[in-house]
């Protein structure tokens, strides 16, 4: 597996393990960690290994040996209002997995991680982005290298542990994209969708049910599919330097802030990953997205196709 970006993996395995005899290994502190990191850790109590994968049934089919689940349509969103899971309801949640102060969270997932990332997104806006790492790659790497899964539910004593302070700047609403499309506002528009999605060609991916009744992006918009971020043969991120390559070929260089979304906020949470924590760039993420976006009175777009929604 490669893992050729600013963090040196030789480096961290030999520092961390090379004293590692009765003790356990220490907490990763980088964004991302390796297999084989997570392979030297899965007895380690300081570490907990959570899925959260788009599939939802696919934890019980077999999953990272002491891995916890956590349920996207459940668990990380608010049951009543279109929101992100609330501070009172996530703080249960991190306390049931077993997550204290000095907990190192691996996070990972099917689909190159998408999901993950938007759970490590969730993380960081609690204010725990101190403690949630990636495991690159997600369950395809687990998977390419025949690692063992296990299909038992994992048991954790739970925690008393206390949210700190968040970081709600993390988070772009419909009010600040608009002022990006206005330009009343210094900021750079990422739209991870598809080319089709983007143009205006489709209403959304084929089969999903989150709609929007108008095609096309928002004014302004760089379109670079967050599908790029990664390679699709391992599901582990591309390097530093052709990320930097990837955003700077189409004029986003960390010289201003960025906003990205996509259709409900998921897809662009990884690209607000790389973004922010490979590459160090000032983001947000827009989680309200073109489903908000686009259903929104008085918010322009950009729809080069032409299309109009029938409700057919």
């Amino acid at each position: 597996m490669k893992f050729a970006r600013s963090l040196n993996v030789a480096a961290i395995i030999g520092a961390t393990f090379s004293l590692v005899a009765a003790a356990h290994a220490a907490p990763a502190k980088e964004p991302l960690v390796t297999h084989e990191w997570v392979q030297k850790n899965l007895e380690n109590p300081k570490v907990r290994v959570i899925e959260v994968s788009v599939d939802t049934g696919v934890y019980e089919r077999g999953h990272i040996p002491g891995a916890l689940n956590f349920n996207w349509h459940n668990d990380l969103v608010d049951k009543v209002n279109r929101d992100i899971v609330s501070k009172a309801n996530f703080e249960k949640l991190i306390q049931s997995a077993g997550v204290d102060k000095d907990t190192t969270v691996v996070l990972y997932g099917d689909n190159n991680n998408w999901f993950a990332a938007w759970g490590a997104w969730i993380f960081h806006t609690y204010g725990l982005g101190d403690q949630v790492r990636l495991l690159d790659g997600g369950r395809k790497i687990w998977e390419l290298n025949k690692l063992p899964v296990d299909t038992k539910a994992a048991s954790v004593k739970a925690t008393e542990f206390k949210l700190p302070d968040g970081k709600p700047n993390l988070r772009a609403r419909l009010a600040d994209v608009i002022a990006a499309a206005d330009k009343k506002a210094d900021v750079q528009l990422l739209d991870i969708r598809s080319p089709d999605e983007y143009q205006g060609k489709i209403f959304a991916p084929e089969g999903v049910k989150e709609l929007s009744v108008r095609a096309g992006h928002v004014p302004g918009a760089i379109n670079i599919p967050w599908g790029k971020n990664v390679n699709q043969e391992t599901g582990a991120f591309k390097s530093v330097e052709e990320l930097k390559k990837l955003y700077s070929d189409a004029a986003i260089d960390g010289k201003k802030p960025v906003i990205a979304y996509c259709r409900i906020g998921e897809r662009s949470s990884l690209s607000w990953f790389v973004l922010t924590q490979l590459l160090g760039y000032d983001a947000k993420n827009y989680d309200g997205s073109w489903t908000e976006y686009g259903n929104s009175v008085g918010a322009p777009i950009a729809n080069l196709a032409g299309t109009v929604w029938t409700g057919k």
